[in-house]
Formats: structure tokens, C-alpha cells, sequence
């Protein structure tokens, strides 16, 4: 490891997050623990945050409003969000998924997979680019890879590392369908094991942000049986595009 990475456990479980603590400084990280949601973004503010474990249940504010703060708080909008919960069920990582988390850990958590977690989330936020000063351009959207910045009809969109990610790649392969096994090798390491449909909840999520109609859609298109589609030629037209202050 080239540097001491901090990470923010956000655990209510003490026996848990000791553990954890105990486990990641001796790989090498920089280890802060919070018991309370209410008391992240405060300590986001104060301390420089590489990456955060946040637990969905937690007191004084869960972890799913705790993501979304932490989505809406300018200087950490990038920084990679891993949540822990001990429900296993799709409803908890579609609603975590569109707070802004970019991967979800089912307890009981194993060492050594939160550990190849971690790391692959760092990767792709410190992954440099082949060429880092190319923006893609497509009508009024612009992705600057470099900043990883997304502007819309003249507007800043706010994306979680892995919507940015996703986003990126589609944009990378327009006019082309990718197949998801593509997509999770590119983006997750592994092969598309047929069950996993994150890439699906975050294909939704682009298009509630950049008003594409789900029935009809126009910019992101799903072909079934084979993957996705990014069009290149649906981002002329004027729309109620609205980001909320």
C-alpha cells in the first residue's frame, strides 16, 4: 500500500467495530470509528475520509440518510461509500444504491472480502485514466474524466464513484451494446454471475437523473438478452432536467 488510507467505520455494534478496526489498521489503514449516524458528516468535515464503511441501522440517523448527506456534502461526493447490513434483501441495496453507495456488504462480514472490497473501491477512485484530459461529449453532456465531472444542460450532476463509473464506461462504448459480463469485469473485477442486478438499479438511477422516461426510454436503453445501450445521438434536446439544490 502506497499510503495510509483513512477509513470511517460507521458501526453501532462495538464487538463488531473493534474487530474491524483491529483487522484494517493492521493491513495498513487509518482507522476512525463512529457509534451514531448523526455524527458522520461532522467528522467527514473535520478529518480527511478515504473511503466509508456505514452500517444501514444505526442511532440518531440511519445509514441510507446518512449516505444521502454524505452525497450532498460537496467535498465527499466522490469519496467511495461501502454499506453494511444484515438484511440480505434486494430492497435494502436498491434503496442503498440510489442514496449513493457505491457496493453493499451482507453480515456477517468476512475479513478478507471487506478487505478485496475496500480495495477495489480505492482502485477505481485512484485509477488514472489512458487519457486523463479527455472529455466525452455528447450534446449538451459532458463527462470530464479527469475531474470526474458530469455537466447537463449547463448543470453539475452529482454521482457516486460507481454511477460515474458506469456512466463513464457506457459513454466510452455509445452506439455499442455491452454485454453485463463486460460491464462487471471492467468495473467489478469478476464475471457477471446472472443473479447480481446492481448494474440494472444503477441504469435506473441514470435515468430518474437525467429525466429519461423508463417506459420510453431514449438515452439508456436496455436490450434485453444482450446488455445495455448508451445513445449518443439523445442528448440534443431540451428537457426539464432539474438537479435538487
Amino acid at each position: 500500500m502506497d499510503k495510509m488510507h483513512n477509513v470511517l467505520l460507521v458501526e453501532d455494534d462495538i464487538s463488531l467495530a473493534n474487530w474491524v478496526c483491529e483487522y484494517l489498521t493492521e493491513q495498513g489503514f487509518n482507522v476512525t470509528h463512529v457509534a451514531r449516524g448523526d455524527l458522520v458528516l461532522d467528522v467527514i468535515k473535520k478529518n480527511s475520509t478515504d473511503i466509508v464503511l456505514l452500517d444501514v441501522m444505526l442511532p440518531g440517523l440511519n445509514g441510507i440518510e446518512v449516505c444521502r448527506l454524505i452525497r450532498q456534502h460537496k467535498p465527499s461526493q466522490q469519496v467511495p461509500i461501502i454499506m453494511l447490513t444484515a438484511r440480505a434483501d434486494e430492497f435494502d441495496e436498491v434503496i442503498g444504491l440510489e442514496a449513493g453507495a457505491d457496493d453493499y456488504v451482507i453480515k456477517p462480514v468476512r475479513p478478507r472480502a471487506l478487505l478485496a472490497r475496500i480495495n477495489r473501491q480505492l482502485s477505481h477512485r485512484n485509477k488514472a485514466e489512458i487519457n486523463p484530459n479527455s472529455e466525452l461529449i455528447f450534446g449538451e453532456l459532458t463527462i470530464n474524466q479527469a475531474a470526474k465531472r458530469v455537466v447537463y444542460q449547463g448543470k453539475e450532476v452529482d454521482l457516486s464513484t460507481s454511477l460515474f463509473a458506469f456512466l463513464t464506461y457506457l459513454a466510452q462504448h455509445a452506439g455499442s451494446v455491452v454485454d453485463r459480463d463486460s460491464v462487471f469485469k471492467a468495473l467489478k473485477k469478476r464475471e457477471y454471475d446472472g443473479q447480481d442486478r446492481r448494474f440494472d438499479v444503477m441504469l435506473s438511477t441514470l435515468r430518474k437523473l437525467f429525466n429519461d422516461d423508463p417506459q420510453k426510454p431514449k438515452k439508456f436503453k436496455t436490450i434485453w438478452g444482450k446488455g445495455y445501450l448508451f445513445v449518443s445521438d439523445a442528448w440534443q434536446e431540451k428537457s426539464n432536467f432539474v438537479i435538487d439544490e
